[in-house]
């Protein structure tokens, strides 16, 4: 099964994924950023935009870097991967610097629960940076890399999914149907077809994926309740 792991990074499976998630960030984004502000019914500090230029900027990294090992062309694959771990660190901090921007703009009004999104914000964009150094260290195994690198745009690319929500207003739930349900179904159907392709699931979906769908239905389900609750008014407190 290592064997049949390894050798599958020539597939369309990654570039159909990464192709995917340009769409999705193109159609949940286009709402809630591109649009406005095209109108001009939009403005906010520099760092929002430097936040949403970067994680475009990784999306279609992850389609190029894809692209490439289908090609065969791995030196300069390696070699831009050289850029992941500091766009990821770029991403990180622009997200942080644009949630708690957020949060201030929406106190008084929706309470506590602006807060607690700016934390699940920063937990989120964490163990997306934790993701990113992972798959760096284990660049050297093709299998665990390509799923760390994978699973952390699936990280990445969960507020583009709850922004469908704005496209689909009839759909109930959306922070469970779009952001936790749609969001890491990717995981799922990565780990069919490793059970489908090889007859075995990869340690990454098998057991990072699956902690990472139970932390963010557990983040879903306590959403402005106790100790996350806390935990978003000590950051914010602290970031302000």
């Amino acid at each position: 099964m290592a064997v049949s792991w390894a050798r599958d990074r020539a597939t369309l499976f990654y570039l159909g994924f990464g192709l995917v998630g340009l769409l999705v960030v193109a159609l949940g984004f286009g709402v809630t950023y591109a649009v406005p502000m095209v109108r001009r019914s939009f403005s906010a500090p520099w760092f929002v935009h430097l936040h949403g230029a970067s994680a475009l900027g990784w999306v279609v990294m992850f389609i190029v870097q894809a692209t490439l090992v289908r090609e065969r062309r791995s030196p300069l694959h390696r070699r831009l991967g050289q850029v992941a771990l500091p766009l990821a660190l770029v991403i990180w901090a622009s997200g942080i610097a644009t949630a708690t921007w957020a949060a201030q703009r929406d106190l008084p009004e929706q309470g506590t629960a602006a807060t607690s999104a700016l934390g699940g914000t920063i937990s989120g964009l964490t163990i997306y940076v934790l993701l990113v150094v992972a798959a760096v260290a284990m660049r050297r195994k093709p299998d665990w890399h390509k799923r760390l690198v994978m699973l952390a745009t699936i990280q990445l690319l969960w507020p583009a999914f709850f922004r469908l929500r704005h496209l689909l207003p009839a759909v109930p739930h959306p922070d469970v149907t779009f952001a936790l349900v749609l969001a890491y179904s990717p995981i799922v159907v990565a780990a069919l077809r490793d059970r489908t392709q090889s007859g075995g699931i990869h340690p990454v979906w098998l057991y990072v994926g699956s902690a990472l769908i139970v932390e963010q239905s557990l983040e879903f389900a306590f959403f402005d309740q106790g100790p996350l609750r806390l935990f978003g008014q000590w950051v914010y407190a602290w970031l302000t």
